[in-house]
């Protein structure tokens, strides 16, 4: 048996490996980008906008990507990220009198287009690699790879923050291009040839989700991210520099802290929705603690306006909003690569994904829009309205008490 599973094992540490460098350099640019731009003197919503290409892109990257991984193979889908990641970082080593805004813009739509490509291949692998009767380790891994990569996301904050102080915004840019045009050539020697290619080339309609459970799921993916990021992405730190008087380095490291906390509850989500029961979960786990999650942005909001210190309610709220989003987000991830048919698996990732990003930039424009003109309690009641929409669309998704608790892809 151990020498059964070998092959995958070492293929997942493969992706892992790679998931894992991508998402330091992720991180890492997001925050040099912040820090350098608001030096420059752009006020934090211009910075934010900075990034819209970043999600709109993905989007797009999600929808056809799964299509793309379907065809030629997730090996070829993740490489292609890793290149596309490397030609980001290089276009902003230009000259400074050359990084112009659409230049950045342009080089964030690239990076957007490359992060989706390495995170769809890299969720899509993970089910080719662990048999379809063992869903509990299949669920331990989604959640460890879901988990890690956004517990080194946060670290990757604290490595731009670290580069930019010791070497410059240029230099840092060009040490990250050069790391990871490193784990791109191993990646192209590591990763299995065929991994993930569809046995049947599939059609570019076929892009589109046929199984209601997996449109269902991708509603409630898009509806839970849009309520993180309506109040995270750009009401959170305004506010807390803006009224609370937080220096850059405390709102940057805050939210890197959060970030790193929020990965490890991902990774033990396991542990804390039934693995002493020995179950894994299902639809209904999806409903139950996204209604208990949509209390939380509620119960902020009402105590804000009740002229209570936003500085406890946020610090607070925030980490239990944080510990409850993290199971959410580790649920839907099992789920997803749960319910996807195995052939042609990155097509159902892929268009679950495009939801996820839709939720991103539907919460990103949220958050600045509704900040500016109603301020934070409404953003986050706002939140909570989304949660709610999220738990609602997953009122029936598959429960293991049914027969179609891996529904196939022309369930309708």
């Amino acid at each position: 048996m151990l020498s059964r599973l070998a092959p995958g094992v070492r293929q997942y540490l493969a992706i892992t490996g790679n998931y894992w460098a991508f998402t330091l350099t992720d991180g890492a640019l997001r925050m040099l980008v912040v820090l350098h731009f608001h030096q420059l003197g752009y006020s934090p919503l211009q910075v934010a906008m900075l990034f819209l290409f970043y999600e709109i892109f993905g989007v797009i990257t999600n929808l056809v990507g799964g299509w793309l991984g379907a065809r030629i193979g997730l090996n070829r889908t993740m490489n292609l990220g890793l290149a596309l990641q490397v030609i980001a970082l290089a276009l902003l080593t230009l000259p400074a009198a050359w990084l112009t805004v659409p230049l950045v813009m342009g080089a964030q739509a690239l990076s957007g287009i490359a992060k989706d490509l390495n995170k769809m291949s890299a969720k899509s692998s993970i089910k080719l690699l662990v048999p379809n009767d063992q869903q509990g380790a299949l669920y331990r891994w989604v959640a460890a790879l879901t988990g890690s990569k956004n517990a080194l996301k946060g670290v990757g904050f604290f490595l731009g923050g670290a580069l930019l102080t010791a070497v410059g915004f240029a230099p840092a840019i060009a040490i990250m291009a050069a790391g990871l045009a490193v784990v791109w050539l191993l990646s192209m020697v590591l990763l299995k040839r065929d991994l993930g290619k569809a046995k049947a080339k599939p059609k570019f309609r076929d892009i589109f989700s046929k199984s209601r459970a997996i449109n269902q799921l991708s509603a409630a993916r898009m509806f839970l991210f849009g309520a993180r990021d309506v109040w995270f992405v750009v009401a959170l730190p305004v506010f807390l520099a803006a009224s609370l008087g937080w220096d850059f380095w405390q709102v940057g490291g805050f939210l890197a802290a959060w970030v790193i906390g929020y990965g490890v509850v991902q990774s033990l989500a396991p542990y804390v929705t039934g693995r002493r029961s020995g179950k894994v979960p299902d639809g209904h786990s999806a409903l139950g603690w996204a209604s208990v999650l949509a209390v939380v942005p509620a119960a902020m909001a009402i105590l804000l306006l009740q002229g209570q210190s936003p500085q406890l309610v946020l610090i607070a709220g925030l980490t239990v909003f944080g510990v409850l989003f993290a199971i959410n987000s580790s649920l839907h991830s099992y789920l997803i690569v749960s319910y996807a048919a195995e052939d042609g698996v990155s097509l159902d990732v892929g268009f679950y994904y495009m939801a996820n990003a839709m939720g991103r930039l539907l919460g990103t424009v949220l958050s600045g829009w509704v900040f500016q003109r109603f301020g934070l309690a409404a953003c986050l009641m706002v939140s909570a309205g989304l949660v709610a929409i999220a738990a609602l669309a997953s009122v029936t998704l598959p429960r293991h008490d049914r027969e179609d608790v891996v529904p196939p892809r022309d369930m309708v």
